[in-house]
């Protein structure tokens, strides 16, 4: 399928032939990228994914549309100060992004985590490949936790960045600030 300019870079798929009724950006991924630079992620009326798998190709578009700062602020906030901006925007930008699969979504896992598998696929610069090698996938498994504000009550996904190196005991309170161990909430998907 040849999308049209206005495709959601998450409604890309480059295994699919055909999707039914793809949404335009403005109506998928614009309203929670908006939301972020217009400095209303943090209200309680905010616009905010759903679901893990809302967040995962929300992240998605903004690496497609280099939009570093909100791959930062939807990583789990202890982990935020941790991550390199520049390296996620030079990567970013130097990736021929070719679309996104979502494999399966896990919505709920325990209390508060959901997991996503996806394709992220992406074109590779060798010219000495064929058509078909060209296109290749990055496959994982990512894991998201569901936090409350203690300030408005208001709940949101964040990713669990696992290449993030942390200094954390399975004893100590748990990175994302629910109160568990972190060893019986997080622990067991970073």
């Amino acid at each position: 399928m040849q999308p049209s300019l206005n495709t959601c870079p998450c409604q890309i798929n480059p295994t699919v032939d055909t999707v039914s009724a793809p949404l335009s950006y403005q109506d998928c991924c614009q309203p929670y990228h908006d939301a972020f630079y217009n400095g209303e992620i943090d209200k309680a009326d905010g616009i905010k994914a759903e679901t893990a798998e809302w967040l995962m190709r929300s992240r998605y578009s903004a690496f497609v549309l280099v939009k570093p700062e909100y791959i930062v602020e939807t990583t789990l906030p202890a982990q935020q100060a941790l991550l390199d901006v520049a390296a996620i925007e030079n990567w970013a930008k130097e990736t021929d992004w070719a679309g996104l699969e979502i494999v399966k979504h896990t919505p709920k896992l325990g209390k508060r985590h959901a997991q996503v598998e996806f394709k992220a696929y992406f074109n590779t610069k060798d010219n000495t490949v064929s058509l078909e090698e060209k296109v290749q996938a990055h496959h994982e498994l990512s894991a998201f936790v569901k936090i409350k504000s203690k300030a408005n009550n208001d709940a949101r996904w964040y990713f669990l960045d696992p290449t993030v190196a942390m200094t954390v005991t399975q004893k100590q309170p748990c990175i994302c600030g629910s109160g568990e161990k972190f060893k019986r909430c997080c622990g067991g998907y970073i």
